[in-house]
């Protein structure tokens, strides 16, 4: 029976690698959707994943998230399989490395401005010989050492990597960021670009709208995936129809505020 037991519970998750595998696969061939999560129960983002979302973008940029904390959301994330993509803050390299550590499925990273963002993420987010991320098999990714060493290290550099573009600069260079490798989805933040745009928070504005057009279509072009976030389902049906397929709808915390007041409106 104990025999029976171990091999079962072994076996129950998916490996992180499968996850990340399996994603990659849909994000080739359809659109993948996924809510923000500002919460820090693991009981939200576990529900995400039997909701039928692909997956989650655990935010450390603008939530009260820490690395001590990310690791039981990821866990949920995992059990229930939803792939845990990590939104790091855009001012602290090292904080990618950590993140992929504790178990991250991928890296979504904020305020990419230039060609030298992206070689600077790869550097610190990959092993060699793609970067030179600080060695350590003795963390959660590599099941505390239980991974065999070479197969981790391979793994590990197939994470996803989500770059977030959000301004003026990015635009302009958007061309040179493009032409380097290792970037599964080009990000548009509608929102710190409507500012970037001197239309704050007007995400609907035509200038940004057709700003956002024009950063999809030069992606599209090239066969380069592109994202964006949405928190209406009008503009999730826009932007999915206008061929974006890495698509976040809202933050869990919206999502039930939302729920909340339409059962307040509907029975008060």
């Amino acid at each position: 029976m104990k025999q029976y037991f171990d091999s079962a519970v072994r076996g129950s998750a998916a490996s992180l690698a499968d996850m990340v595998a399996a994603f990659r696969e849909s994000l080739g061939r359809r659109v993948v959707l996924g809510p923000f999560s500002k919460s820090s129960d693991p009981a939200f983002v576990e529900a995400m994943g039997y909701a039928g979302f692909d997956f989650v973008v655990l935010d450390l940029e603008h939530g009260p998230n820490t690395v001590l904390s990310l690791q039981n959301l990821i866990r949920a994330a995992q059990v229930s399989g939803l792939l845990p993509i990590v939104r790091v803050k855009e001012d602290v390299p090292s904080l990618i490395g950590e993140v992929l550590d504790v178990g991250a499925g991928g890296i979504q990273v904020p305020k990419i401005r230039s060609a030298k963002d992206v070689e600077e993420i790869l550097r610190v987010g990959r092993f060699s010989p793609q970067g030179m991320r600080g060695v350590c098999r003795f963390v959660r990714a590599a099941r505390y050492s239980a991974t065999e060493r070479h197969q981790y290290f391979a793994q590990s550099n197939d994470t996803i990597l989500v770059l977030q573009l959000e301004g003026r600069e990015a635009i302009e260079n958007l061309d040179e960021i493009l032409a380097v490798p290792g970037a599964d989805v080009i990000f548009v933040g509608p929102y710190d670009l409507s500012q970037s745009l001197g239309k704050p928070g007007d995400v609907d504005n035509p200038r940004v709208v057709e700003a956002m057009r024009g950063i999809v279509e030069r992606c599209l072009k090239r066969s380069v995936t592109v994202g964006t976030f949405v928190d209406t389902l009008e503009s999730g049906r826009k932007w999915r129809d206008a061929g974006v397929r890495y698509l976040c709808y809202s933050v869990d915390v919206g999502l039930f505020l939302d729920k909340c007041s339409e059962v307040v409106r509907s029975l008060l």
